[in-house]
C-alpha cells in the first residue's frame, strides 16, 4: 500500500495497531509516523517499532494519507482544533473512540470529509483485535478496504451501519475485560481445590482460547457446543445449572446494557 499512515497519540492501542501493520508489510515502517505529548511512549514507538516520531501533531496531519486519531474521547475537540487546517484535502480520518460520530467529526472539522469511524479492542496487542467499522458516504470503496486491510493486520474486522456502533463496546470493545475477569474466577475456583495459581490461569486461559476458537472455526452454534460437553447426569450440567440459577447470562447481559448506556451517554454529549 503506497499510502502514509499516520498516528496522532501512541499509547497502547497505537502500539498495537503499528506493531501490526508493521509485522504484516501492508505499509512498511518507514511510512508510518507517530506524535504523542508525552516523552516516554513516543520513545517506545520509536524503538521498537522503528517508525518517525515527533510530538508535534500538526506535522503528522499534514503529511498523513490515512491519519488515525489515536486519543482519548475527550481529546478529539482540542486535537481537531490543532489539527484541522493542517489535513490535507483527500485524507481519511480514523477514529478509534468510543462516543465520537462521524456528524461530530464533520462538525469539528467544519467541513464534509472523508471518516471512517472504528471501535478496536486491546487483543489487537496479540494479533487477535476485532474491530468494527463504519463510514461516510465520501469514503471511497478503495479508501475504505485499506483501512479494513490495515485493521486485518492486528485481527478480524467487521463493517457495520454507524447506528449500531454504540452496541459494539459492549459486545467486543469492553468485553475483554469481562473475559479476564471469569478467567480469574476460573483460576480462582481452581486454586481453591489445589491446582498451583500459575498452572490454574493457563489452564483457565487456554480453555477460553479453545472454546472461542470451535465458534469461529467450526460455525456450530455456541448452545450446541454448550450441550457437546453436557453428558447427562455429568459434572457440566451440574456446572451449568448452578451458573444459570446464578443469573449468569442474564448477568453478563445486564453489565452489557451498562456498558451501552455510557456509551449512548458519551455519544449524546460529544454531539
Amino acid at each position: 500500500m503506497n499510502k502514509k499512515v499516520g498516528f496522532i497519540g501512541c499509547g497502547n492501542m497505537a502500539q498495537a495497531m503499528i506493531g501490526g501493520i508493521v509485522k504484516s508489510g501492508i505499509v512498511s515502517k518507514d511510512s508510518i509516523i507517530g506524535s504523542n505529548s508525552g516523552d516516554k511512549n513516543l520513545n517506545i514507538t520509536k524503538e521498537k517499532y522503528g517508525i518517525e516520531t515527533t510530538k508535534d501533531n500538526k506535522e503528522v496531519a499534514k503529511v498523513a494519507d490515512i491519519l488515525i486519531l489515536a486519543v482519548k474521547p475527550h481529546m478529539y475537540p482540542a486535537v481537531i482544533e490543532e489539527i484541522k487546517d493542517y489535513v490535507k484535502e483527500n485524507t481519511v480520518i480514523v477514529t478509534i473512540a468510543a462516543g465520537v460520530t462521524i456528524s461530530f467529526m464533520e462538525k469539528a472539522f467544519g467541513k464534509k470529509l472523508k471518516v471512517v469511524r472504528t471501535m478496536p479492542n486491546t487483543p489487537a496487542m496479540v494479533g487477535e483485535g476485532m474491530s468494527a467499522v463504519c463510514y461516510n458516504d465520501i469514503v471511497t470503496e478503495e479508501e475504505l478496504n485499506e483501512v479494513v486491510r490495515l485493521f486485518e493486520s492486528f485481527g478480524k474486522v467487521e463493517i457495520i451501519s454507524e447506528k449500531l456502533m454504540d452496541a459494539v463496546p459492549a459486545v467486543s470493545g469492553s468485553s475483554p475485560a469481562y473475559v479476564y475477569m471469569f478467567i480469574e474466577a476460573l483460576a480462582d475456583g481452581a486454586v481453591r481445590d489445589g491446582v498451583p495459581r500459575a498452572k490454574a490461569y493457563s489452564m483457565a486461559a487456554q480453555a477460553v482460547l479453545g472454546a472461542a476458537k470451535m465458534v469461529l472455526e467450526t460455525g456450530v452454534h455456541p448452545g450446541q457446543l454448550k450441550d457437546n460437553v453436557c453428558s447427562p447426569g455429568g459434572t457440566t450440567i451440574e456446572a451449568v445449572y448452578a451458573l444459570e440459577k446464578n443469573n449468569f447470562r442474564g448477568t453478563i447481559m445486564e453489565a452489557m446494557k451498562a456498558c451501552t448506556d455510557k456509551n449512548l451517554a458519551m455519544t449524546k454529549n460529544n454531539n
